[in-house]
């Protein structure tokens, strides 16, 4: 998601979007390729980083965003090569729309605070 950040609160949303959105894609690719010979399944971590970013004060002093990353799942591998698990890529998808949904209300009811206060309302 590309929106203009100017606080810290307003980059650590912009990130979790961004995360959030990105493990959609990689779930998404997951289950396409839930019968593809040798594939081997990705998982996306943005959580560690961004926690990392708060703590240490980068986010507040306006360094920008974290950076997401993409790894091999270690789920077993199946008779075919490939490790897909399509219970747990199903579970992981619902939770990231989820995820998606509380994140994309807080950023709107942000803004609409912001929009309240510039008012007057």
């Amino acid at each position: 998601m590309s929106m203009a950040v100017t606080d810290a609160v307003s980059r650590v949303l912009s990130s979790a979007l961004d995360g959030v959105s990105l493990r959609q894609s990689v779930i998404a690719d997951n289950i396409a390729n839930v019968d593809t010979p040798h594939f081997t399944a990705s998982a996306v971590d943005f959580e560690s980083a961004l926690r990392s970013a708060v703590a240490d004060g980068s986010m507040a002093a306006g360094q920008g965003g974290v950076a997401a990353s993409r790894s091999a799942e270690s789920t077993p591998v199946g008779a075919n090569g490939n490790n897909v698990d399509l219970r747990k890529e199903t579970l992981a998808g619902v939770q990231a729309q989820y995820q998606y949904q509380i994140l994309s209300r807080a950023v709107s009811d942000r803004y609409e605070r912001i929009h309240e206060s510039l008012s007057g309302a």
